[in-house]
């Protein structure tokens, strides 16, 4: 999954942000399943990036409802 940086979020549309967060969250799941089952996924600092974009869009979702 393609990690986006504030000014990619800004240019998604409202439909195409909730598909990316979907997207995210769902992958985020399957990481957190794997820590769980005891196993370790590849690369643990992925975790941390997808919260963080996960973050930048509700932030952004956040921006526009209020503006």
């Amino acid at each position: 999954m393609a990690i986006f940086r504030a000014h990619d979020v800004q240019q998604l549309s409202d439909v195409e942000l909730q598909e990316q967060i979907g997207k995210l969250r769902m992958e985020l799941v399957q990481h957190y399943g794997k820590v769980s089952a005891g196993g370790a996924t590849e690369n643990p600092g992925h975790i941390r990036v997808l919260r963080r974009t996960i973050a930048r869009i509700i932030t952004e979702q956040n921006r526009r409802r209020t503006a």
